[in-house]
């Protein structure tokens, strides 16, 4: 900046001896030349991201040919209060406003970048910060990184000793960290999902306390969960980043499979038992065909020969209705089929009848 200030004084000289002609000029030659880079900006890559197929950097053109051209005015405003030999109060004060005029139009610039960001992430739809939930907490987190730029930068452009704050916002900051323990373990828990990205916004998970639901919000403290019943459960993050998660939504596809066991009693015919269940999955219009349904003999039981049918169905939420319509399917076909289904029993065999009183 000082070599700067040095060429552009040496420069405003040679139009005469007048500060007040000289800094005029300054201020002058440097709002020129915020123009042409205005136009450059506006006018010359503007018409370059006109022809691209996405609005982005449409949007980032008209978001930063502003504030350039506005630096470009401060910095000569700048220049030429330097030029003009004011008293150290009233240059201090003077550079001082431009200073903070120019940190503000730059927050307000990069604060409208990170909302363009946002909005561009959220129509992409696919990306994993959408996926999972989290953009708006990484939004918010940005917000609060821009503020305390802003406020530092603010501390140096009015020769603020920022050292005195740093240590004590480090102690106050210790202090909170102790009173707010359990909202930073949330805090770091919610960083953690967007990272691992254990599960996301509309995938079907299982707590370890029983409750299973869909995850309607990801946010910077909690977890939303929608159960079945309609209810909506709050789970602190740093419960869930403790806890085994099943997320029956999890894997490439979001398919899930079902099983159901039945019964039959010794003496059937297994093959029948078999053509009857498939038969069953096969009629049901929410069992996928591909991975087809099938049968199994799982094992020889006290009073029954078990069997399992298994079949996939495309939404983890139709479980419970799937289940409910398979085991009336399959009570009714055995039914018609005459396939006994069997149920424990018990022979009591009596070695002596006491006496007669």
């Amino acid at each position: 900046m000082n070599e700067l200030t040095t060429k552009v004084q040496q420069l405003a000289e040679l139009i005469g001896p007048n500060p007040y002609l000289q800094a005029a000029m300054i201020a002058a030659a440097f709002i020129v030349a915020g123009k042409i880079a205005d136009w450059i900006i506006s006018g010359v890559i503007g018409r370059i991201a006109h022809r691209s197929s996405n609005d982005f950097d449409d949007s980032l053109v008209d978001l930063v040919h502003r504030p350039v051209f506005l630096s470009f005015v401060l910095l000569g405003l700048g220049l030429a209060t330097f030029k003009l030999g004011l008293p150290d109060a009233a240059e201090f004060l003077t550079v001082g406003l431009l200073k903070t005029i120019a940190i503000f139009i730059w927050f307000s610039a990069l604060g409208g970048l990170n909302r363009l960001l946002v909005t561009t992430l959220q129509k992409g739809g696919r990306n994993k910060l959408v996926q999972s939930g989290m953009l708006s907490l990484l939004h918010n987190a940005m917000k609060v990184v821009l503020a305390a730029l802003a406020v530092y930068f603010l501390f140096l452009a009015w020769n603020i000793d920022v050292t005195a704050w740093l240590a004590s916002a480090g102690i106050v900051g210790l202090a909170l960290s102790f009173a707010a323990k359990d909202t930073l373990s949330n805090l770091f828990a919610g960083v953690s999902i967007v990272v691992d990205a254990p599960y996301k916004t509309g995938d079907y998970i299982i707590l370890d306390t029983g409750e299973r639901g869909v995850v309607t919000d990801i946010g910077l403290r909690s977890t939303r969960i929608l159960t079945r019943d309609d209810i909506e459960i709050t789970v602190p993050n740093g419960i869930i980043g403790n806890s085994t998660i099943v997320n029956e939504a999890g894997g490439p596809p979001s398919q899930h499979r079902i099983r159901i066991a039945v019964g039959v009693a010794y003496g059937s015919d297994i093959d029948h038992v078999i053509d009857t269940l498939q038969g069953v999955a096969e009629a049901n219009e929410d069992i996928l065909a591909n991975p087809s349904p099938r049968v199994r003999f799982r094992q020889f039981g006290d009073s029954s020969l078990d069997f399992e049918l298994l079949g996939w169905i495309a939404n983890p939420a139709d479980r419970g209705r799937v289940k409910h319509e398979l085991n009336c399917a399959v009570y009714k076909a055995f039914g018609t089929h005459n396939i006994e289904i069997p149920f424990p029993q018990r022979d009591l065999h009596v070695r002596s009848m006491p006496e007669s009183g």
